[in-house]
C-alpha cells in the first residue's frame, strides 16, 4: 500500500512465490557456474614438493633434496557464455510471468452479491448522479467503509466480469481517501453463469446500455504462466545435468567415480617419499615407461600393465601411487574399490568400463585404485547372491586383458589383504609386478622424521635417531601423528620450539593412552598397582632376553590401564626365540603373582596380562612347535599378515579330539612352568619389590635410571636370575673344519 500525493490509496501489485523464486534462479545463473571439467596437463617442467624443507644433505641417503620452487599460477579457463544465453531465456520467460501477475494483481475484486446491490443502483443518469454502494474490507489490517459508485465500462463473461468503477475509502480517518474514478475491477459468477439470462435482464432493466459479452477464455493465455513456470524448469534442468554431468547426476548413474588430478593438483614426487627406498626403486622403471615408451616398444619389451602395492596401513601406498604420476609427469585417475560397488547389478561393471574409456582417452596416465581388496575379492568365497561384486570383478579382469601392453594406460592398486584377491586378479597380464611397502627400519623412520619435522620448530636436543630407535614398529601415519602430538604438546605447555621432552610424551601418548593424573584412586587399589608394575619390572630386569624398561608408572593412561610398565627395544626385531618367549610369558604374570604373594588374593587388572602369556604360549605349541609335542604345527592360519589382531579369517582345525587334549596340557606345563620361575623370583627379591613400590606410590612415576640404582640397593644378588644367564646370548660355534658336517638336529 503507498500513499499518493493527494492521499489516495493505491494497491501496489505484489510478487508471487514463483516469480520470486524465478528471480532468485535468474540472479544465481547470471552470476556463473562454477567450470566442473577436468583440467587439462600441458606442462611438467616444474615440481610441487609437498612441504617446504631446507636444503641440506640427508645423511641416510647421503645426496642433497631439491630445493622447492613455488606452485605456478592457476591458470583457468574463461567462464563459458553458454549461462548467459540460458540466463537470456529464463530473464524473458520470467518477465512475462511478472507481466501477467501484475496485470493480474492490479485490479480490485468485487463479490457477486455486491455487484448485484450495485446494479441495483441504476446506471448514472440526471436523475441518479451519484449510485453507488457502501462496503467492509480489510485494508492493511483494518477495517475500512469503501465506497463504490459510476459502475462503467461491463464486459460480462461466461465466469467473469470486468469493468469500472469509482472507489473512496470513507473510514477510518487515518486511510481516508478522495474519490478515484475509473478503478479496474473483477467479479467472478464461476458457477452461476446458468441463470436464464436473469443477469442481462437485471442490467437492461436498471438503465445500463454500453455493456458488452466477454470474448471467448483463450486456454494459452491463461495457462501462460504454468506453461512458462514448466519450460523454464526443463531448460534449467537439461542445463545443470550438463553442466554436472559427474558422478552424482541422475544422467551418469554408470559413469566412473575416479578424480583425475592434473600434473599441478598431484604435488607429490620420489623426494617426498622417505623411507621405502626399496619400494620406490622397484617403480623407477614404470616411471621411465611413461616418460619414454619408445625405449621399450623399440626392443619389444612391454611394461608391467598392472602394479600391486601391498602392506601394512599407513605405510605410504597411496603416496607412493602419486609420486609415480607426479614423476612421470602424466594425469592420475585416483578412486577407490568401494566405488564401483553399487546395490544395482550391472552399475559397478559399467563404471569400469567408462573409467577405462577415459584412461584411453588421457593415456599415457596412471589410474589408481584404492582398497582393491574391496572390489577384488576371491569369487565364490562369500555368500550366495553377491553377484554385483562378481560381474564388477569380471569386468576389471576383461578390461586389464583388453588394454593395449603399450597403450600407455598402467594400473595401480593398493591393498593390504593380498590373500583375499582372486587369483585371476594377481596372474601375470594384469597385475604383474607386486611391490611390497613394509614398515620402515629405524633408517627409514629417520627419513620419515626429517620429512614430517620440516613443518614444525624444533631446538637443539631433538635427536632424530634416538626418535627412530624407540619408535620400532611404527608406519609413516604413526610417525606423521606423533611429530603432529610433540608439536601439539609444546603450543599447549608455551613453548617457542618443540623439544625432545615433547617427543618423549608424544610417544607414550601413542602407544599407551592419554594421561589421566585427575583419576582419583582409592589408597588400597593405588598400592596393589604399585605392587602389580613393580613386579613387571623386577621379573623384566632380572630375566634374559627382555627389552630395557624405560619407565614405570601407576598413573592411569587410555582406556583401562592404571599403570603399565614401558619397555623399548635397543633396535628392529624379526625374530624371536623360545627363551625370549619364555621371558615374556614369564614378565606378563609377574603382576598377579605379586599380588598374591603380598594379599593372598587376586584382583581383575591381570586379565589383559593372562590373555597375552595365554596366546603366547598357545603361538609356542600350535605354530612355532617349541613344545614337548615336536616340531609340528596344528593350525593353519589364514588371519591377513598386515593387519594386527584380524581374525575374521578362522583357522582350520587339522588335528584330532586326543591332539587337542594334548595341546591344552601343553600350554597348561608351560604357563604352570612360568609361574614356577616367578614366584622364585618374587620370593628371592622380595626387598627390592617393596622399596620399588614404596617409591612408586610416592613419585608415581620412575626412570630407568632410578628403577637401575633401586634393584642394586636392595638386590643381594647378581641382576641375572642363576640358571638362566647361559641362554641370554648364545655363543657362536666354532668354524667347522674342511670335510666335516654338521648334525642335523644336534643340541
Amino acid at each position: 500500500m503507498q500513499r499518493g500525493e493527494k492521499g489516495d490509496v493505491h494497491k501496489e501489485p505484489q510478487p508471487d512465490g514463483v516469480v520470486v523464486l524465478s528471480w532468485l534462479v535468474v540472479n544465481l545463473i547470471m552470476r556463473g557456474a562454477p567450470d566442473l571439467r577436468f583440467r587439462t596437463v600441458e606442462s611438467t617442467a616444474y615440481t610441487n614438493p609437498l612441504y617446504p624443507r631446507n636444503q641440506s644433505m640427508n645423511p641416510t641417503r647421503g645426496k642433497p633434496r631439491k630445493p622447492l620452487v613455488p606452485k605456478p599460477p592457476d591458470e583457468r579457463k574463461p567462464p563459458s557464455s553458454n549461462g548467459f544465453a540460458l540466463a537470456a531465456v529464463v530473464a524473458i520467460v520470467v518477465a512475462a510471468i511478472f507481466g501477467l501477475t501484475m496485470l493480474k494483481e492490479g485490479r480490485y475484486e468485487i463479490k457477486f452479491g455486491q455487484f448485484q446491490e450495485l446494479i441495483d443502483q441504476g446506471a448514472v443518469t440526471k436523475s441518479n448522479p451519484d449510485p453507488g454502494i457502501e462496503v467492509q474490507e480489510k485494508i492493511e489490517a483494518q477495517t475500512a467503509k469503501v465506497r463504490y459508485s459510476h459502475l462503467s465500462d461491463l464486459h460480462v463473461g461466461p465466469t467473469e466480469i470486468e469493468g469500472t468503477v469509482t472507489r473512496e475509502v470513507l473510514e477510518p480517518q487515518s486511510l481516508r481517501t478522495a474519490p478515484k474514478p475509473e478503478v479496474a475491477f473483477h467479479c467472478s459468477r464461476y458457477g452461476l453463469e446458468q441463470d436464464n439470462g436473469q443477469l442481462l435482464n437485471r442490467l437492461s432493466n436498471r438503465g445500463f446500455r454500453d455493456f458488452q459479452a466477454g470474448t471467448k477464455p483463450n486456454a494459452w493465455v491463461n495457462s501462460l504462466v504454468l506453461i512458462s513456470l514448466i519450460a523454464a524448469s526443463l531448460i534449467l534442468g537439461f542445463w545443470i545435468l550438463r553442466k554436472m554431468g559427474g558422478t552424482s547426476s541422475a544422467m551418469a548413474f554408470g559413469r566412473s567415480r575416479g578424480k583425475l588430478l592434473a600434473q599441478e593438483d598431484i604435488g607429490v614426487t620420489f623426494d617426498e617419499v622417505a623411507g621405502i627406498d626399496e619400494a620406490v626403486e622397484e617403480l623407477r622403471e614404470v616411471v621411465d615407461f611413461l616418460k619414454r615408451p619408445e625405449k621399450y616398444q623399440v626392443l619389444g619389451g612391454r611394461i608391467p600393465k598392472g602394479v600391486l602395492l601391498v602392506g601394512p596401513p599407513g605405510t605410504g601406498k597411496t603416496l607412493l601411487g602419486k609420486a609415480v604420476a607426479g614423476e612421470a609427469g602424466v594425469p592420475f585417475f585416483s578412486l577407490s574399490g568401494s566405488d564401483f560397488v553399487e546395490m544395482f547389478v550391472g552399475v559397478g561393471a559399467a563404471r569400469v568400463r567408462d573409467m577405462f574409456q577415459q584412461a584411453v582417452l588421457k593415456a599415457p596416465c596412471i589410474v589408481f585404485i584404492d582398497e582393491l581388496d574391496a572390489l577384488g575379492k576371491t569369487r565364490g568365497a562369500g555368500f550366495s547372491g553377491d553377484h554385483e561384486r562378481e560381474q564388477t570383478l569380471n569386468a576389471l579382469l576383461v578390461e586389464m586383458d583388453g588394454v593395449n601392453a603399450n597403450c600407455g594406460v598402467i594400473v595401480m592398486a593398493a591393498t593390504n589383504r593380498p590373500e583375499t584377491l582372486d587369483p585371476a586378479l594377481l596372474r601375470p597380464g594384469r597385475f604383474d609386478r607386486h611391490v611390497l611397502v613394509d614398515r620402515p627400519d629405524v633408517r627409514g623412520r629417520e627419513e620419515i622424521l626429517d620429512v614430517h619435522i620440516q613443518k614444525i620448530l624444533i631446538d637443539g636436543s631433538v635427536r632424530l635417531s634416538e626418535i627412530a630407535r624407540i619408535t620400532s614398529g611404527f608406519v609413516g601415519a604413526d610417525l606423521a601423528n606423533l611429530v603432529n602430538e610433540a608439536a601439539l604438546l609444546a603450543a599447549r605447555a608455551g613453548k617457542s620450539a618443540v623439544s625432545m621432552d615433547e617427543f618423549n610424551e608424544a610417544v607414550e601418548r601413542v602407544t599407551a593412552g592419554l594421561e589421566k593424573r585427575q583419576r582419583v584412586m582409592h589408597a588400597d587399589e593405588k598400592q596393589r598397582v604399585a605392587y602389580h608394575e613393580s613386579a613387571h619390572a623386577l621379573v623384566a630386569a632380572s630375566l634374559p632376553n627382555t627389552d630395557p624398561i624405560h619407565k614405570v608408572s601407576i598413573i592411569p593412561r587410555g582406556l583401562a590401564a592404571l599403570g603399565y610398565v614401558m619397555q623399548r627395544p635397543e633396535g628392529d626385531r624379526y625374530l624371536l626365540t623360545q627363551s625370549e618367549m619364555d621371558s615374556r610369558i614369564q614378565v606378563a604374570l609377574a603382576g598377579t603373582l605379586a599380588e598374591e604373594m603380598i594379599y593372598g588374593d587376586v584382583s581383575t587388572g591381570a586379565q589383559n596380562d593372562l590373555e597375552r602369556a595365554t596366546e603366547i604360549a598357545r603361538s609356542m605349541v600350535m605354530d612355532y612347535g617349541m613344545s614337548r609335542l615336536g616340531r609340528v604345527t596344528y593350525r593353519t592360519s589364514r588371519r591377513s599378515v598386515f593387519l594386527a589382531g584380524q581374525n575374521d579369517l578362522a583357522s582350520e582345525r587339522s588335528h584330532s579330539e586326543q591332539t587337542a587334549r594334548e595341546i591344552d596340557e601343553e600350554i597348561k606345563f608351560i604357563m604352570a612352568q612360568a609361574q614356577g620361575k616367578v614366584a622364585e623370583i618374587l620370593r628371592s627379591r622380595r626387598p627390592a619389590l617393596e622399596a620399588l613400590a614404596e617409591q612408586l606410590m610416592e613419585l608415581e612415576t620412575i626412570d630407568a635410571v632410578e628403577l637401575k640404582a633401586i634393584l642394586a640397593k636392595n638386590s643381594p644378588s647378581a641382576m641375572i636370575v642363576p640358571g638362566t644367564a647361559d641362554v641370554a646370548k648364545p655363543r657362536p660355534t666354532e668354524p667347522l673344519a674342511p670335510g666335516d658336517q654338521k648334525a642335523e638336529g644336534a643340541g
